[in-house]
């Protein structure tokens, strides 16, 4: 793990992970198993971590109170149950052999290029298994990306970002995004330096 660098060149605060998606791993096996039958037994295997995930608890719309029971849930669930499947993936991708240049064999150089970062997630209950979620969230963006010329302005693009990121806050964190804004705006009549953020609901 190694400290993220913000523009000044100097260390950041916090220290950045970098995790990457079992999704796209899996999209390129299975694009590649037309010419691999091998690539099935991996794509079993990646099914199987997926299974394991839809039996965990969310934990981003938790308390603080509710989070650290919740967390210790999913990482003891991932250790018990994922580990085991992501060193049979890895045993199982060491001992493949690929023509050089094929779709199979870029599919094995991705996901062991990438290894460190595909198993964060065994040992860090909050990192999601892919980026599936962020990606959708990201489409509304895209399919009203003509809308969105109506800004006209820098200001104007910044406001719509900064409405986008409060109203993905708020669904992320369980608050429907209409009463947090709202409630938020008339935080602020009352007190213009006051700060409103989306809150957990139990």
């Amino acid at each position: 793990m190694r400290p993220s660098r913000c523009r000044n060149a100097s260390p950041c605060p916090v220290p950045a992970t970098l995790a990457f998606c079992w999704a796209h791993v899996r999209r390129k096996f299975f694009e590649a198993r037309q010419f691999a039958p091998a690539c099935e037994e991996v794509l079993e295997l990646i099914g199987q971590l997926y299974t394991v995930e839809a039996d965990l608890p969310e934990w981003y719309a938790l308390s603080k109170e509710e989070r650290p029971a919740v967390l210790a849930q999913r990482r003891a669930a991932r250790q018990q149950h994922s580990a085991p499947v992501v060193e049979r993936i890895r045993q199982w991708a060491l001992a493949q052999r690929a023509a050089p240049g094929s779709a199979f064999c870029k599919a094995l150089e991705y996901m062991l290029k990438l290894w460190n970062g595909l198993t964060v997630f065994l040992d860090n209950p909050v990192v999601p298994i892919d980026n599936n979620h962020v990606e959708r969230q990201m489409r509304d963006m895209v399919m009203g990306r003509k809308n969105h010329y109506g800004s006209k302005s820098k200001r104007g693009t910044e406001v719509a970002a900064l409405f986008y990121s409060l109203i993905e806050t708020a669904r992320l964190r369980g608050e429907e995004p209409g009463h947090y804004l709202r409630r938020a705006a008339l935080a602020a009549i009352q007190n213009p330096d006051a700060v409103t953020l989306p809150e957990s609901q139990d």
